[in-house]
Formats: structure tokens, C-alpha cells, sequence
């Protein structure tokens, strides 16, 4: 009687060679596409559905934080510093490139666990899980910068031209979000703290970033903010749109270096352990 024979094999990246590992991780991209769609308009109808308000719910948190701001200033118990245009405008500027990270990292960290009987019961590739949480972020910003254009009509303040470099200033903040976001969304189905605390981490590195008021001189937050590779992303669009330049080019650029090497990196670990994902969720 012939005997049953079960043979074990490798995960396919390490049988079939890393060499092949990117060509396999963008085939599942492509294939993947209208999927991620799907995902991205499931969610936001399920975010909106039965409100009241909706869509404008976006613009609560950034005009709620603004107002606050606004009052501690006038108060004289928060100082902005020496901004180049009208506060409101500078604030809700800024706000609006920091919630393209925030929000889609927030999003991003909670993808897999919200999504945890899909992947237990269908195969596909987990990356669009992760993408198309990163679109509530992208229509967020999009509104806030519709309220930016309002404010900037409002003021009759003209942005400089180098307002069109702006478009590519948003790449390196997609791709930090996207690689912390994988990373996140792993240690998330292992330890649910992870996207508990994410938000509350978040609030620190606002607090700790120029988002609200002038790049410090001196001092440890002076220091902290010269290394500081948010810093870099998240005003670098705002300078462009309000003086027209970049006063740190150089720290710029090793930012959006760290962006890409960090989206990669992360993105080949998780394509590696996505097959293991649901015996976590």
C-alpha cells in the first residue's frame, strides 16, 4: 500500500530567487488595481454613510486645532512667531500637508485589522488593503486645500509660482506614510496597541513639529527640528507656496531619500510576511 508523502517547500520569494522579488511585488500592483478601488470606495461611503454633515467632518479636526491656536495666540500664552502671512492661513496650511501624513497613517495602521474576515476567508494580495486606506487621506487634503484656496482668496494673498513644484513635494509624504503604514499595519494584528497609540503619538510629533508656528532658531526644539525628516516634508510644501523657496534643501533631500529607502524597505517586508498575516488578525 503506497504511503502518503507530504512535501514542505519554501515561502516562493526564497525558492524562486529575491532577484525576482520586486518583478513580483509589481505584478501584484497591477493586478491589484481595481481591487484597491473597490476597497478605497467601500470605505469611504462606510466612513460617511448616515451623517449628517458628511464630508465636511474632514474639515472639523484642522479647523477645530486652528481655532484653539488662534485663541492661545491671541491670548498671548502661545506665540506662532514671525510668520510671512496672515496666521489662520500659515496654520490651516500646514495642517493641511500634516493630515495627509497623520490621517493616512492612522488609516493605514488600522487596514488589516478592520478588513480581518477578508483576509482570513479570500486571497489577495494584502498591500491593497494598506493603498486604498491611504485614500481617505488623499481626500482629505484635497478638501482642506479647497478651504487653503478659500482662505488665500480671502486674504488676497498671491502664492509664488513655485506653488507647481508643490504636486512633487507630496511623493515623499506618500511613500513615508505607505512604508510606516505597512509596518504598523503588521505589529497592529499582533499587539492592537500599536492603533491605539498611534493617534496619541501623532499629537506629540504635531506638538513637536513647526506645523503652527515658526521654525525655532535655538534651543533642544530647534535642534530636534533640524533633524527632524516631517519637519522637512511637511514644510517644504508650505514654503514653496508662501516665500517661494526651500530654506534647507540639504536636509530636504536626505529626507526624501530616507522616504523612498524606508518605503521599500518596508514594502519587501511585508510583501515577505503578508501570507502570514491571517493567523494574527
Amino acid at each position: 500500500m503506497p504511503e502518503n508523502i507530504t512535501t514542505y517547500i519554501p515561502d516562493n520569494a526564497v525558492r524562486k530567487g529575491y532577484r525576482t522579488l520586486f518583478m513580483d511585488m509589481a505584478d501584484e500592483v497591477k493586478s491589484s488595481r481595481w481591487l484597491v478601488w473597490q476597497l478605497f470606495l467601500g470605505d469611504f461611503k462606510a466612513i460617511y454613510k448616515q451623517s449628517i454633515f458628511g464630508i465636511l467632518w474632514i474639515l472639523f479636526v484642522p479647523l477645530l486645532t486652528l481655532g484653539t491656536f488662534i485663541l492661545l495666540n491671541n491670548a498671548g500664552i502661545f506665540k506662532a512667531g514671525n510668520i510671512p502671512l496672515p496666521y489662520p492661513l500659515f496654520a490651516l496650511l500646514g495642517m493641511a500637508f500634516w493630515q495627509l501624513f497623520s490621517t493616512g497613517l492612522t488609516a493605514t495602521t488600522n487596514s488589516l485589522v478592520s478588513a480581518g474576515t477578508m483576509i482570513r476567508k479570500i486571497n489577495f494580495p494584502r498591500e491593497a488593503l494598506v493603498v486604498a486606506s491611504m485614500g481617505q487621506a488623499v481626500v482629505a487634503f484635497l478638501i482642506q486645500i479647497v478651504a487653503v484656496v478659500v482662505l488665500f482668496m480671502a486674504y488676497r494673498v498671491t502664492p509664488f509660482w513655485t506653488t507647481l513644484l508643490v504636486p512633487l513635494t507630496l511623493i515623499p509624504i506618500l511613500l513615508l506614510t505607505l512604508g510606516i503604514g505597512f509596518i504598523l499595519s503588521l505589529a497592529n494584528g499582533v499587539a492592537r496597541d500599536i492603533g491605539r497609540g498611534t493617534p496619541v503619538i501623532l499629537t506629540f510629533l504635531m506638538l513637536a513639529t513647526p506645523i503652527l508656528y515658526s521654525t525655532p532658531k535655538g534651543g533642544i526644539l530647534g535642534t530636534l527640528t533640524r533633524y527632524n525628516p516631517l519637519y522637512h516634508l511637511v514644510t517644504v510644501p508650505r514654503d514653496l507656496i508662501i516665500v517661494g523657496r526651500i530654506d534647507s534643501p540639504y536636509g530636504y533631500s536626505l529626507s526624501v531619500l530616507l522616504s523612498v529607502i524606508l518605503f521599500f524597505a518596508c514594502w519587501i517586508v511585508f510583501h515577505l510576511t503578508e501570507k502570514r498575516i491571517a493567523e494574527r488578525i
